[in-house]
């Protein structure tokens, strides 16, 4: 079996303290039971380890073999990595026997060693192969995608997870340029792209939202999103707290959707005769939604699109039951 060596890329975690400070580990809740559902390359866990209690557990998921290799260093008993996505949590954790957990980290996106390492292909300031993968175990790469997809699929990619508004001339832009030679680099495809997009926001390269899109199309993160946001609520017991951080509008809107669906309940028509207790309660409260302050955006200027928001699981209502009729 060959060893993975892990780069020595550097990896500076967004909102460290206030996203360990969101699940409330004082107290009893210290001998709970968590989830980091995106490991990267460790930060968030290490710090919930070093506030957790002797019989505390916490479980880990990383789509990424780097990660993987990162979290097994970690040798600490109260810790147990899974190399999957935080979207198979329900069956990963019934696998370890853990029905119900006390809290959940969500940290989306990209790690800055992913970024960072051309040989992954998820930048175009370095040339590398066009890969884009977190899993590079798994699925098709994208130099393999964008050389059979059709120009409508490439549109539709592209306007849909970069929010591109040229997105119809740089879909017929990598058309016509794979036609003349394969698309194999990071810096041939922002080549393209920036022949198709004749005008751009100041300070933003051309590429920026092509590569945003392909990336979360080919690893499938808003279908992710999407599953594990319901698998993580399903798994969360009353009083637990979940926390998100999100690094573009994509994902922070289906957060705030999935949280507001759950905490803001429509109420019928006040003239009704339905008893109080008969009401639909709410199942989550909404405990705060916070950004990277000043001093951390200075220090780690690709923090400055985070979102994090916070809800907690309430207790579920106690039946009642009414006499005889």
């Amino acid at each position: 079996m060959t060893l993975l060596t892990v780069p020595e890329f550097q990896h500076r975690t967004v909102l460290l303290d206030e996203a360990v400070d969101a699940l409330d580990l004082a107290g009893d809740r210290a001998h709970g039971i968590y989830v980091d559902g995106t490991f990267g390359r460790g930060g968030h866990s290490r710090l919930i380890l070093s506030r957790l209690a002797a019989d505390a557990r916490l479980i880990g998921f990383d789509k990424d073999l780097q990660a993987i290799a990162t979290a097994e260093q970690i040798g600490d008993p109260r810790f147990d990595i899974v190399h999957d996505s935080f979207a198979t949590m329900t069956a990963s954790l019934a696998a370890r026997g853990v029905r119900q957990v006390d809290g959940i980290l969500l940290d989306l996106g990209i790690s800055s060693p992913q970024v960072d390492d051309a040989a992954r292909g998820f930048s175009f300031r370095n040339d590398g192969p066009l890969d884009m993968r977190m899993d590079t175990t798994r699925g098709i790469s994208a130099a393999d995608w964008l050389a059979v997809e059709t120009e409508q699929n490439l549109e539709k990619v592209i306007r849909n997870y970069g929010e591109e508004r040229f997105a119809f001339q740089i879909a017929k832009a990598i058309v016509a340029g794979r036609a003349v030679q394969p698309i194999s680099s990071t810096r041939q495809l922002a080549g393209i792209v920036a022949g198709a997009v004749k005008t751009r926001e100041k300070g933003k390269d051309p590429a920026t939202r092509t590569f945003q899109a392909i990336r979360i199309f080919i690893n499938k993160e808003l279908e992710d999103l999407e599953t594990g946001l319901n698998q993580a609520y399903a798994c969360l017991a009353p009083g637990a707290r979940m926390a998100v951080i999100s690094f573009h509008s994509l994902e922070d809107r289906m957060v705030k959707r999935f949280f507001a669906s759950k905490a803001n309940v429509e109420q019928p028509d006040r003239r009704l005769p339905i008893r109080a207790v008969d009401l639909p309660q709410p199942e989550m409260k909404l405990i705060a939604k916070m950004k990277p302050s000043d001093a951390e955006i200075e220090g780690n200027p690709r923090s400055r699109s985070a979102v994090m928001r916070v809800a907690q699981r309430l207790p579920i209502p106690l039946a009642t039951t009414g006499g005889a009729r």
